[in-house]
């Protein structure tokens, strides 16, 4: 346990607004409280910022006393790189405001706001921001490393409409990040990662959506999953952008729609979600007629909002939860004679394999434009979810995400993969994400900074 020196703390709390707290004191459980159950260890204080002069008082107090430094935004990450053990958490959980500007299409949130809360207040006028599957997830660390969701073929990635940013780095300096202010620090942020500083808040570029797009959800039997996935590949080479598409291996959750004989049992699933019309929806998935039957299925117009929600269920907070993910050119054969091999062997009914669909605006993206780990002609992203609600099934899980990964690797071009898709990091996957020349580049702004690697509880990139 680190050793702070009387009176320290108190001078701490003297100049921050927020709230300074050693386990036992208020606050602390709360901050410490990850998404992930597997995460066990301790912060010795957590700094409940409030402002940004809290951070940089913060950062400073750990330089000081030789605290090693991590970030909580929204507690979501399944590495848990929020908790730093023995060291100084600075939590962002209290720094949410939301504005939305309707007219110029722009919303601003502070760096602890979750997906939930920016999409209320964007929905408020039938606007959104490309988000991710899990509406607790943080805004924070989804949109750094990248951030997938259903308005991606639309609208591409969180980071590709990131605007900018204000962000505090290691030596406590504020720096507003943009296209017309420190563009190589804009860059960095958009799939970087969180190796540059403390990101306090973000300017995002808004779309039009909702308040209802419609769902069409189709679930398959076990033994027709190899069908399901060779047909689910064809279909989607023709889906226009106005349309989000996912591919899934899950058991069918406890609802109205599913007929109670099939609750908790395993089954493969096509989502399509229509971003327009009923007609325009009805015309998407008429081809799905002429594929495998579907066991059961639920076509329904749903709010923007309800539908990031879906998976929620499926990610309970304080799951024990691992993955690994593989970026797939091409759904070969090959591929899916591997996924219907190990998709079975999972043995906790919450674990899953959720499917996503790239192309459209992700894939028209100048690849140079950001520093996004990941190539825009990759089509396909297999994460591979263990999510237990017992160590056993966590340890059971666990292994058939390692075997389940490293037998679906070898159909991929590389073994980089969507960072924030990493529970195990190693500095080869992370250069293969990246490729070289984005690789070098980042380093170099690491260098600039953050030279010291003060903030590499992440996908960390060492500066040159």
């Amino acid at each position: 346990m680190v050793d702070l020196a009387f009176g320290a703390l108190d001078a701490l709390r003297a100049c921050v607004s927020g709230v300074v707290a050693l386990a036992g004191d208020d606050g602390f459980d709360e901050a410490c409280s990850l998404w992930n159950g597997a995460i066990t260890r301790r912060p010795a204080v957590v700094v409940r910022c409030a402002t940004t002069d809290d951070v940089a008082a913060a950062l400073s107090f750990a330089d000081q006393h030789r605290l090693e430094v991590s970030v909580r935004g929204g507690g979501h990450n399944y590495a848990g790189f929020a908790i730093a053990a023995d060291g100084l958490m600075i939590d962002l959980s209290l720094m949410k405001t939301i504005s939305v500007d309707a007219t110029n299409r722009r919303a601003t949130c502070g760096g602890g706001a979750t997906w939930a809360e920016l999409d209320a207040a964007t929905q408020e006028h039938g606007l959104a921001v490309p988000g991710g599957f899990v509406s607790h997830t943080g805004v924070g660390g989804l949109t750094l490393g990248g951030g997938f969701g259903w308005l991606s073929r639309r609208a591409g990635l969180s980071s590709d409409n990131l605007a900018g940013a204000q962000i505090v780095t290691a030596d406590g300096t504020v720096h507003m990040a943009s296209r017309s202010e420190n563009p190589d620090l804009f860059w960095a942020l958009r799939g970087g990662g969180g190796n540059f500083g403390v990101v306090t808040s973000f300017e995002f570029d808004l779309c039009e959506v909702g308040p209802f797009v419609h769902l069409g959800l189709f679930f398959y039997a076990p033994e027709q999953g190899g069908d399901m996935l060779r047909f689910g590949r064809g279909f989607v080479e023709g889906l226009p952008d106005e349309c989000g598409v996912f591919m899934a291996g899950l058991n069918a959750p406890p609802e109205a729609f599913v007929p109670e004989q099939f609750h908790y049992q395993p089954f493969y699933a096509l989502a399509v979600v229509g971003l327009g019309s009923a007609e325009h929806h009805a015309r998407l998935i008429e081809p799905i007629r002429s594929g495998p039957s579907p066991v059961f299925e639920m076509v329904t117009p749903i709010p923007y909002a309800a539908l990031q929600q879906m998976f929620d269920p499926a990610a309970p907070w304080g799951i024990l939860a691992y993955e690994k993910a593989v970026y797939l050119d091409e759904l070969t054969d090959a591929a899916i004679d591997v996924i219907v091999e190990h998709q079975p062997k999972k043995a906790s009914p919450l674990s899953f394999l959720p499917i996503f669909v790239l192309g459209g605006a992700y894939a028209r993206a100048d690849e140079n434009a950001t520093a996004f780990g990941g190539r825009r002609s990759t089509k396909y992203v297999v994460n591979i979810a263990a999510h237990a609600p017992t160590p056993e099934l966590y340890d059971t899980d666990r292994t058939w995400v390692r075997a389940f990964w490293s037998d679906l690797v070898a159909h991929a071009a590389d073994t980089g993969s969507y960072v924030n898709f990493m529970t195990d990091h190693d500095e080869n996957r992370i250069r293969s994400a990246y490729g070289a020349s984005k690789y070098a580049r980042l380093a170099e702004i690491k260098a600039t900074y953050d030279p010291g690697n003060v903030f590499h509880l992440n996908v960390n990139i060492p500066p040159a």
